[in-house]
């Protein structure tokens, strides 16, 4: 076996990372397409850059890093899945990785870095200067069937976000993650990345993504990010002044009908573990848990 090669990722490496990611993190849901896109075309305002580690010419190692920009404090930079190929791993390659994109971050004058682990990986973050910070839970629900959805109550409009102009999705969107649970302060981001970010996201099913009006408001939304017969809930969320009301069950429950009608056969979503009542949205819907990840900080000097 050769020694591993580290270099800056490729458009072109979008299938073997995608292949990576389903040994490793099976529960994620992000097709070849959209990776390239990620790769190609990241978004303005990141500094995005992500790094492989190749051994015989094989992918065995990937991670990304770049500036937050969706949180209202300055300097916070993110290291995003950093994984290795089980074959490959005590090889040296996470933290080839892990320097690489330490180093991209500090020449972006990024001065305190959020990373993610999974429950074996914490002792390689905290031998790293990470401490864990919150838990995040990854749920699953096969779709066979998709579980029944709830009556619809009066004045509220059901539409596929396909039928919704973009702007007012984002108002939606702003208004509802604004006390999103997290280590990181959230911030709203502009109109312009949104789009590029959600809304232009080659993953984005508009048909089986739905949303919820209310007097001409989008109130609730769900959106679906599919690859085949896998999605992903990419974003449930409610704005303040109609939760409580089981409108976010409804619309998720939604979503997840029709997304099954489009040949979707299992659904994935992630939780920060203090977001208790999204959690139990899920579990009344029937997921179940199938792995959890740490956010990880660390001061970068």
């Amino acid at each position: 076996m050769g020694d591993p090669r580290l270099r800056t990722a490729r458009p072109d490496d979008a299938p073997a990372v995608v292949a990576l990611r389903a040994v490793v993190h099976p529960y994620l849901v992000r097709g070849v397409e959209s990776t390239r896109r990620m790769i190609a075309q990241p978004p303005a305002g990141e500094d995005w850059t992500a790094f492989v580690a190749e051994v015989d010419g094989h992918l065995a190692g990937w991670a990304s890093a770049y500036r937050n920009i969706r949180t209202s404090e300055t300097g916070v930079g993110e290291v995003s899945l950093l994984h290795v190929h089980p074959e490959h791993r005590w090889r040296g390659i996470g933290t080839a990785l892990l320097d690489a994109s330490l180093d991209h971050l500090r020449s972006l004058g990024v001065r305190r870095v959020r990373a993610w682990a999974l429950p074996d990986g914490l002792p390689f973050a905290r031998r790293h200067g990470f401490t864990p910070s919150r838990e995040v839970r990854y749920s699953a629900l096969d779709l066979r069937p998709a579980p029944p959805a709830p009556a619809t109550p009066p004045g509220v409009r059901l539409r596929p976000v396909a039928d919704v102009d973009p702007r007012r999705m984002y108002r939606a969107e702003v208004t509802a993650a604004a006390d999103e649970p997290g280590d990181v302060p959230s911030d709203a981001v502009s109109y312009d990345v949104w789009r590029h970010d959600v809304w232009e996201n080659v993953g984005l099913d508009r048909a089986a993504s739905t949303a919820a009006e209310v007097d001409g408001e989008i109130v609730v939304f769900s959106l679906v990010i599919r690859d085949g017969d896998r999605m992903w809930s990419d974003m449930t969320a409610t704005v303040p002044q109609y939760r409580g009301r089981g409108l976010a069950r409804l619309v998720k429950a939604t979503a997840l009908r029709r997304a099954a009608e489009l040949g979707v056969r299992v659904a994935y979503t992630s939780n920060d573990e203090g977001n208790a009542p999204m959690l139990a949205v899920n579990t009344r819907l029937g997921y179940r848990p199938v792995a959890a990840q740490w956010s990880c900080l660390r001061e970068l000097s």
